[in-house]
Formats: structure tokens, C-alpha cells, sequence
């Protein structure tokens, strides 16, 4: 039976991230989006852990009002560090109103722009501080395509992407962040479904199914094969026709 160390795997999370930034950004402060939900606060908690809290640097991208903006900032007061909010609401309106009526924004579009102009807005904070961007998705979202391709699906170095939802939360409890961090329920922020609403399944019956191989029922394990096979794309940096001379 499969149990996941989380001392040891934290411990060389946080080396890693040391090690990566001496050869990558050596001084440079970690950047990244903050939403209070579980990824994003054991990012930058490991972060803190390994570079200290005054190269720890939060962007918080409220799209006009946000009903849980409140995890956010207790999040960065709870690790001490620095903080900037940028509200996006005007860019994602500007960009419907630039298009005006000439296409029929699709409801997928829609789901994904605001994911792709918060990517953005932490790389324009990133590179004006001197940063580098910490992606925040995991081995289970990753596993199904659940992240927006430019969206949150991209940053400069991801400590979270060989760790499953239920590994997240225990590395989460482990260097000491509460409970309602790391057991928030992630919604999509748009039709008020849990991310589990829209995937049709748990991210503990995926876990089980990614580390232990213990198959679910035959639905869904066809739903979760066929996600994994088609979203494969996503975790490649582009696919390039290969010209020989």
C-alpha cells in the first residue's frame, strides 16, 4: 500500500526550490497568484520555507467582486508576506468590448480568459520586481487537464506538479497552515460549481486511482482515462513540426 512521506517530501520540495533559484534567479524574489485555496497557499508557504518571507511576493486578481477575497489576505498575513492587489475586471471588459459582436465568445473562452489575463498580471508584477512566476497546479489537475493552457497552467518552476491533491494538503498541514487553507473547497468563480462538480468526481477517487491504482467505477474511470489522453497537450511546452536537412 502506497504512503506518501510528507516530511521527506516537503523536505526536498523545499531544497529544491533553494537549489533552483540559486541557479535560476539567485536573490530573485518567488511571485505568484493568490487565491486562499489550497495550491496556492502551500506554494507559497513552501516558498517562504525556502527563500524566506521577504522574497515571497502574493498578486491577488479579484474580477470585480470576489465573495472569498478574505482567504487571500488572511493567507498572506498569515505567512507575513508582501502583497498586491490588481482588480482585472476592466481588462477581461476591455477585451469583450475591443471584440465587440464580431465572434460568439464560447462558454470555454469565457471560463479561460480571466485565468489567462491573471497569468499575465503576475508576470508584469514578476518582471517589474526582477521575480520568478511559481506555478501553483498539481499532479491531479494536471493529470486531467483541469488548469487554462497560459492560464495557471504556466510559471517559471512548479514545486506542486508531482504531488496529488491529498499530498498538497498533508505538505499544507505539515509546515503549519490552517485548516481552512488547505481544506478549502476550490470553486470555478463563475457558475458557483465545486471544481469536483465539474470534473463528475472526487480528487480523492482520482488520487487513490493515480498513486495506488484503485480503479473506480467503470464510468468514471472511462471519464478520467479519456481526460488524461486528451489533455496531454497541456503539459507540453508547444508540439513543433521537425524539419531534417
Amino acid at each position: 500500500m502506497y504512503e506518501f512521506n510528507v516530511a521527506d517530501a516537503t523536505k526536498q520540495c523545499v531544497c529544491w526550490v533553494k537549489e533552483w533559484f540559486e541557479k535560476n534567479g539567485n536573490g530573485c524574489k518567488a511571485v505568484l497568484g493568490i487565491s486562499g485555496g489550497k495550491d496556492s497557499s502551500v506554494v507559497a508557504a513552501i516558498c517562504v520555507e525556502a527563500l524566506g518571507k521577504d522574497r515571497v511576493v502574493g498578486v491577488l486578481m479579484p474580477q470585480g467582486e470576489q465573495f472569498d477575497i478574505d482567504y487571500s489576505y488572511e493567507l498572506c498575513e498569515f505567512l507575513g508576506i508582501e502583497h498586491i492587489t490588481v482588480n482585472i475586471k476592466d481588462a477581461v471588459d476591455g477585451l469583450y468590448s475591443s471584440l465587440g459582436d464580431k465572434i460568439e465568445v464560447s462558454a470555454q473562452a469565457k471560463a479561460n480568459l480571466p485565468a489567462r489575463i491573471r497569468m499575465a498580471t503576475v508576470y508584469m508584477v514578476s518582471q517589474s520586481l526582477g521575480g520568478r512566476v511559481a506555478n501553483t497546479c498539481n499532479l491531479s489537475e494536471d493529470w486531467v487537464g483541469y488548469s487554462t493552457r497560459y492560464g495557471d497552467a504556466a510559471g517559471d518552476f512548479s514545486p506542486l506538479s508531482c504531488f496529488t491533491v491529498q499530498e498538497v494538503k498533508a505538505i499544507g498541514r505539515y509546515l503549519g497552515l490552517p485548516e481552512k487553507f488547505t481544506d478549502k473547497v476550490p470553486v470555478d468563480g463563475l457558475c458557483g460549481k465545486t471544481d469536483e462538480d465539474n470534473l463528475g468526481f472526487t480528487y480523492e477517487t482520482l488520487d487513490k486511482y493515480i498513486r495506488e491504482g484503485i480503479e473506480p467505477d467503470e464510468k468514471t474511470k472511462a471519464r478520467i482515462d479519456r481526460l488524461h489522453e486528451i489533455n496531454q497537450f497541456k503539459l507540453r511546452y508547444m508540439d513543433c513540426f521537425k524539419y531534417e536537412i
